[in-house]
């Protein structure tokens, strides 16, 4: 049965193909990565490597390489639609892309398909191209996924992109639809680190047509994009693309192995835009520097009343990872189907016959979320739509060349492209709350592998990059210390995994947030998965209480440990100093989460040291930080008035995770609403989510991270008011977000961490937003 418009669910954000934006947002530092609004949901298992498609019908992000943001419009990778009424003396043929290329390429081609002739709709990891123009007489949708599924820890990996087309026929004359796959021999192409296609080689690809029967679905055709090998270790950039489709009765695959993909594309665009069909040439042969391309089309005719669903997919085969140091890994997929690079037409066979089952398991996962009428429409859209960085940040699954497979493989997200770091701690506090509920195994081993640092030394030095422009002399700091929990797991230019805490801009050793917020965590994961597994909050108890031990140095004498006169936490560019809000919250709940630990594992001496110590710490950070309103920033720095929107963190994950009260309750909610008044409605009238920090008379601190809304600060808050019950302060306060990212600013599929008054940002693509399952983890989970 096709897909009507009717059925793309309501929660589905929507925009009208192709239209621009007025007002878009940019970046506000110079040299951060903005591509700007066009963009869509991604493709691509978890880290498997994905690519996305714009709302105007382009290809032109990818996320191949591991750790590497590329945005280049690749032209000759399009679909296409053919449609003829019988009768007709002629059908119509249009890329589907309202734009077209500038330098003559494809010049054969007709482009520019209209603006506003349909919409474009998603709730990751599915969106939708419902194509509404008066010269196609089908009605046609194309829905596209890759299958992303909780709980599943096979299909979540594979690089695949499914494409079903659901046509109807609505007339009262027979109609033929084809449709167009085009696409370039990539092979070889993801082998830098910069932002584009520059210096691309194409030397030695090479296309070949594969036909292959599929059982009772039809017969399999398409191609499969290659390039020869040297026979030895596979390099990152050695493997394969393919795309293929099913062919069957009433539904012919016709094919062009290859042709120019600079050329005008007459090959392709003459037998297509006669009749739908192309000229089956399985002509191949190797580029000598040329760029090659491939297409297949797939024709079928509908009856009036008629309605047909076809898939089309899109695979890959890149099994190797090689990070900047020169260490290979392989991709998690590669478990399944093997990591000889030769497998890309095996993931497309898999693709094409479960494209139907994965479709109606991701509708079924999404069903309890979406139609949950108690909240808000756009909330329940943004939900899934905030997931796409579980695969598209730069993920990373996979495990080194040559160990083990019955080890666990290593996972993490960048914290962003700009700020490439892997698993960045202090973020994750807030971004891996939908890994945890939906793939708790990939977030317990995340754990577990910062577990395994924290008695661990790194001895060599770096560059204290904020501390030496502080000083105008170079400041050095050791990479990890004993005891302290590593800021990260490396970046994709070193070693991640092996040369832990990266980051140069900040000495994180003494930072106050990062051994609460791993305490924190490992407790919480075994909390929120039923707390049943011991053995996981046993493995990690050695590291905790290290963690714990080692924050302690930094308590002079009030039971709080001290902030230390810089930036010593996750607002990196603002000082604190003395007893802090935000660090000494989430020290309370460590502590507690530490005491409640120590319980379960019947270690009584250590039960009671915390006990004794959060008493000690709750009245030092009352005394010295409640002034009858709200507890302020610090004790000492020149901000120590300031309202800090995170200022109640320690509290969110203590309900959440059923710790009890860290403060009085009565002073928690009037934290929380003067937060509400000042932090979300008096600034830019509450439309913008919550600014970081405020004076208590509304006006702004002069920093520029206070002066910022972060959009994982804001959703920790509004997630603590829902679980006092606080909804539409919540939802008010979550809303400003919804209407910067999706509304006003075009932040969709790349929200970032901040933006200002303006609405300008910085740090697209950022991990923390996905923090808005924060506001679900605080409730009770809808009814299925």
């Amino acid at each position: 049965m096709a897909l009507a418009a009717s059925e793309i669910p309501k929660a589905a954000w929507s925009r009208p193909i192709g239209l621009p934006l007025e007002n878009p947002g940019v970046t506000k530092v110079p040299g951060l990565i903005d591509d700007g609004y066009w963009q869509g949901a991604p493709v691509g298992g978890m880290g498997a490597g994905t690519f996305s498609r714009s709302y105007r019908g382009d290809f032109s992000r990818w996320h191949i390489k591991a750790g590497v943001h590329k945005y280049e419009t690749v032209y000759v990778n399009e679909f296409a639609m053919f449609q003829k009424s019988e009768g007709d003396s002629t059908g119509t043929a249009r890329v589907l892309m309202t734009d077209h290329p500038r330098n003559g390429e494809l010049a054969s081609w007709t482009w520019d398909y209209p603006v506003g002739a349909g919409e474009y709709s998603a709730l990751y990891p599915k969106s939708w191209y419902d194509y509404k123009w008066d010269k196609f007489p089908a009605h046609v949708v194309l829905e596209q996924y890759s299958p992303v599924l909780p709980d599943n820890y096979r299909e979540s990996s594979y690089p695949v992109a499914v494409y079903r087309w659901h046509a109807e026929n609505p007339t009262d004359h027979p109609v033929t639809v084809s449709v167009l796959l085009s696409w370039a021999n990539m092979a070889g192409w993801f082998r830098t680190f910069t932002h584009d296609f520059n210096g691309t080689p194409n030397q030695g690809n090479y296309n070949q047509f594969v036909s292959e029967a599929a059982g009772s679905a039809g017969t399999m055709k398409g191609i499969v994009f290659d390039r020869g090998r040297d026979g030895g270790a596979l390099n990152e950039w050695d493997g394969q693309f393919a795309i293929a489709a099913l062919e069957s009765p009433g539904v012919e695959v016709t094919y062009q192995t290859t042709f120019l993909a600079q050329g005008d594309g007459k090959a392709v665009w003459a037998p297509f835009a006669r009749d739908g069909r192309l000229a089956n040439s399985s002509t191949s042969w190797v580029s000598d520097s040329e760029k090659l391309a491939g297409a297949i089309a797939l024709r079928f005719t509908l009856q009036p009343g008629e309605k047909k669903i076809i898939p089309m997919v899109i695979s890959w085969d890149l099994p190797v990872v090689q990070f900047g140091q020169g260490r290979k890994w392989n991709r998690r997929y590669t478990d399944f189907y093997g990591a000889t690079g030769n497998n890309a037409w095996k993931i497309a066979r898999d693709g094409l016959l479960n494209a139907a089952a994965w479709s109606d398991a991701i509708d079924k996962w999404q069903a309890p979320y979406i139609n949950d009428d108690s909240k808000p429409l756009w909330y329940r859209g943004m939900l899934f739509n905030e997931l796409y960085v579980l695969a598209d940040g730069g993920t990373f699954w996979g495990r080194q060349v040559g160990t083990d497979k019955k080890l666990p493989a290593s996972f993490a997200l960048l914290e962003c492209f700009d700020y490439a770091y892997y698993a960045t701690l202090d973020v994750r506090f807030y971004a891996s709350l939908p890994l945890l509920k939906f793939w708790p195994v990939i977030d317990k081993q995340v754990l577990r592998e910062f577990a395994d640092t924290v008695p661990r030394e790194w001895p060599e030095k770096g560059l204290w990059v904020w501390k030496t422009q502080q000083t105008g002399e170079p400041v050095l700091h050791k990479r990890k210390k004993k005891g302290a929990v590593p800021h990260d797991l490396g970046v994709p230019e070193g070693d991640p995994f092996v040369a832990v805490n990266q980051p140069g801009w900040q000495d994180t050793n003494d930072w106050k947030d990062l051994n609460s917020k791993f305490v924190l965590m490992v407790y919480r994961d075994y909390v929120l998965t039923g707390r049943k597994d011991t053995a996981f909050l046993r493995e990690t108890w050695p590291a905790v209480k290290e963690a714990i031990a080692y924050l302690r140095q930094f308590d002079h004498g009030g039971g709080v440990p001290e902030n230390s006169g810089y930036p010593d936490q996750t607002y990196d560019s603002w000082v604190v100093r003395g007893v802090s809000a935000y660090s000494g919250g989430l020290w309370l709940a460590a502590l507690r989460a530490g005491e409640e630990t120590a319980r379960t594992l019947g270690d009584k001496p250590t039960e009671d040291t915390y006990h004794q110590l959060f008493h000690k710490a709750q009245q030092t950070y009352i005394s010295k930080l409640w002034n009858g309103e709200y507890f302020r920033y610090d004790t000492e720095s020149e901000n120590q008035n300031a309202i800090q929107a995170d200022q109640l963190a320690g509290q969110w994950y203590a309900n959440m995770l059923g710790l009890g009260d860290l403060v009085p309750h009565e002073m928690q909610i009037s934290a929380a609403k003067k937060i509400f008044e000042v932090n979300v409605m008096k600034f830019a009238g509450g439309r913008m989510g919550a600014a970081n920090g405020m004076n208590a008379d509304g006006s702004p601190i002069d920093n520029v991270q206070a002066k910022e809304v972060w959009a994982g600060t804001t959703l920790g808050f509004a997630a603590l008011l829902l679980s006092e019950n606080m909804k539409d302060e919540a939802y008010k306060s979550a809303w400003g977000l919804y209407h910067v990212i999706y509304e006003t600013k075009g932040y969709w599929f790349r929200t970032p961490e901040a933006w200002d008054v303006t609405g300008n940002f910085r740090a697209g693509m950022y991990m923390r937003p996905a923090g808005v399952w924060a506001m679900e983890m605080t409730q009770p989970p809808p009814k299925p």
